[in-house]
């Protein structure tokens, strides 16, 4: 064979070093691009991160840009590390797929918002860039409206956002808060919920999901307030800068939770 750079020699023999040994990820890594490949191998060094964006590049179709984007927001770490009701309140066919489709914190730097803001401006800035919105959020996520509006028993509510994740089959209602997660944000959005699925749902869809975007969020209150929930709820940051905090840094599952969760993308 010819025409390989010495660069790419070099990158050829990384990559096999890297995966000879690796049963598992072998077959994933020639489901998706060598440019993909590459950056992945550059930019990730623990093999259980590796595997997760390779993985997460083969389901959700990610572009050489928006996996750059994904690894730079640190999207492994911010996936694990995410705060739901999923394993008790969906059923096991759906857990896996929804923990990864919901992250602890979303980075919304495309934003140019100051530090304080109201909902209302938080809202019209992401509708406003509802693409960069979207990809942030995952990718596979689509825009129904905002200020969704349910009549119940003569009465209107609004929903901030509502999505509809296509691999899920399901809607997605998003509560957008820009102070602190407090334990009544579950009861509201589990009525929400409640509704969406009565009224909104169609026959072949699945159970609707909820998240609460808050600016700032105290975990064990989140674990409390979610223990007895029995709609599917997350509770997730949202930041304008790509950072992750670094108390956060340690709080990662084990190896053996993180690889489980892989098995089941």
């Amino acid at each position: 064979m010819a025409g390989f750079s010495r660069r790419n020699l070099f990158y050829i023999r990384e990559f096999f070093l890297t995966y000879r040994d690796s049963q598992k990820v072998q077959p994933l890594v020639a489901q998706i691009g060598w440019s993909h490949n590459l950056i992945i191998l550059q930019r990730c060094k623990d093999p259980l991160e590796r595997e997760f964006y390779i993985r997460m590049t083969r389901k959700f179709g990610w572009s050489k840009n928006v996996l750059i984007h994904q690894i730079e927001n640190q999207s492994y770490k911010k996936t694990l590390l995410n705060q739901t009701n999923f394993d008790r309140a969906l059923t096991p066919e759906l857990r896996a797929q929804a923990k990864l489709a919901v992250k602890d914190e979303y980075t919304f730097d495309f934003l140019e918002l100051g530090a304080e803001h109201a909902e209302r401006e938080l809202e019209r800035a992401l509708v406003a860039r509802i693409e960069d919105f979207l990809r942030a959020m995952g990718g596979l996520f689509a825009f129904v409206g905002s200020q969704f509006r349910l009549e119940i028993d003569e009465k209107e509510y609004f929903i901030d956002l509502l999505l509809y994740h296509r691999r899920l089959k399901c809607l997605v209602a998003v509560e957008l808060k820009v102070g602190e997660f407090e334990p009544e944000f579950v009861g509201k959005m589990q009525f929400y919920l409640a509704a969406l699925d009565e009224l909104v749902r169609e026959k072949d869809e699945n159970p609707s999901i909820g998240i609460i975007l808050c600016k700032e969020k105290r975990r064990t209150i989140v674990e409390y307030a979610l223990r007895d929930a029995r709609k599917p709820i997350g509770v997730a940051t949202y930041r304008i800068f790509k950072k992750l905090p670094k108390e956060l840094e340690g709080q990662l599952p084990s190896p053996e939770q993180i690889a489980a969760l892989l098995e089941k993308a």
